[in-house]
């Protein structure tokens, strides 16, 4: 018999809010889309993430106001964080911080820099350098000593390898 994917009888707002970010890859999907990603495609490949699941998830993710759907360049459609998406980046910085702590005895795979002065950002979300909370559209991913010498040949990975804005798309 299959697992249920609802909490019900649970009034707990956590579990709510696993309905929504709780399947495998959801938080991965929505890392992406902080990261660039807006297209389908670079989503499967950067993953390895089976089509049917990926087209799944961005529906559950759409139909939950996580995600909005969005025409892009040349009729493409994109996929595009909503202020609800937004609201999960403390949760997806707080989740990262755990796993470098414990799983990545090299370091962080990525870290974390203001845009406006290069100051790291704390797992709370505060610049070092100038004490200010830093917005994801203000953050700038970079390669951390986590991070493999060789990356897979997507196009997600080939541009993380380098310092890139959050929320920034993908360059295609």
């Amino acid at each position: 018999m299959p697992l249920r994917k609802d909490y019900s009888g649970q009034s707990c707002s956590l579990a709510k809010a696993l309905e929504v970010v709780g399947e495998r890859w959801t938080l991965l999907i929505v890392r992406d889309a902080f990261f660039g990603v807006r297209r389908f495609g670079d989503f499967a490949d950067h993953l390895d993430i089976p089509r049917a699941v990926l087209s799944e998830r961005l529906t559950s993710l759409v139909d939950a106001g996580v995600l909005e759907r969005v025409d892009g360049d040349h009729g493409h459609v994109e996929y595009v964080l909503t202020d609800k998406g937004l609201a999960l980046q403390p949760v997806l910085r707080s989740l990262l911080a755990w796993g470098d702590d414990y799983y990545s005895p090299k370091g962080p795979r990525r870290v974390f820099t203001h845009a406006a002065d290069d100051g790291r950002i704390d797992r709370t979300g505060r610049c070092r350098s100038c004490g200010e909370p830093v917005p994801p559209g203000d953050t700038v991913v970079a390669p951390g000593p986590g991070l493999p010498s060789r990356p897979k040949p997507d196009r997600v990975s080939r541009t993380l390898t380098r310092p890139h804005r959050l929320l920034d798309p993908i360059p295609g």
